[in-house]
């Protein structure tokens, strides 16, 4: 796989129907997965060396962003999902290697902005479900 855009990676959120909107103007973005692990060393480990239980840990995803909205309908769409503490379906598009898509809660939801600039937003979200990943 060679070298990616960072700007084709793609945050959609469910529109509350079938179909996702892309959220606008997103400039960085960052997915993090996370397996917690779960010690299950005891006195007779071979020679004292940490082992795990494999599959007992907790995961987690975390997704970050930043950006411009383009369009009223993706702001008031992250808006009214963050007041009302909503878990709506996401999708996380990589291109050239797949989709993750599942259920997440908005974190955090910011805005700012200079005079003489445009204003930005940034987003949180932490993964409130399994995930599943789709290859492209």
């Amino acid at each position: 796989m060679g070298a990616q855009r960072g700007r084709d990676i793609l945050l959609k959120i469910s529109d509350g129907g079938a179909g996702f909107v892309t959220l606008a103007g997103v400039r960085a973005s960052r997915i993090d997965l996370r397996s917690a692990s779960v010690d299950a060393t005891g006195a007779d480990s071979p020679d004292a060396w940490r082992e795990l239980l494999a599959g007992a840990g907790v995961k987690t995803a975390r997704v970050s962003g930043r950006g411009v909205f383009r369009d009223a309908a993706s702001d008031a769409r992250m808006r009214a999902v963050f007041f009302a503490g909503e878990t709506p379906v996401w999708q996380l598009v990589l291109p050239d290697f797949g989709i993750l898509e599942g259920a997440f809660q908005i974190t955090e939801l910011s805005w700012s902005g200079a005079h003489d600039g445009e204003a930005e937003f940034s987003v949180a979200l932490e993964s409130a479900g399994a995930l599943s990943f789709g290859a492209v």
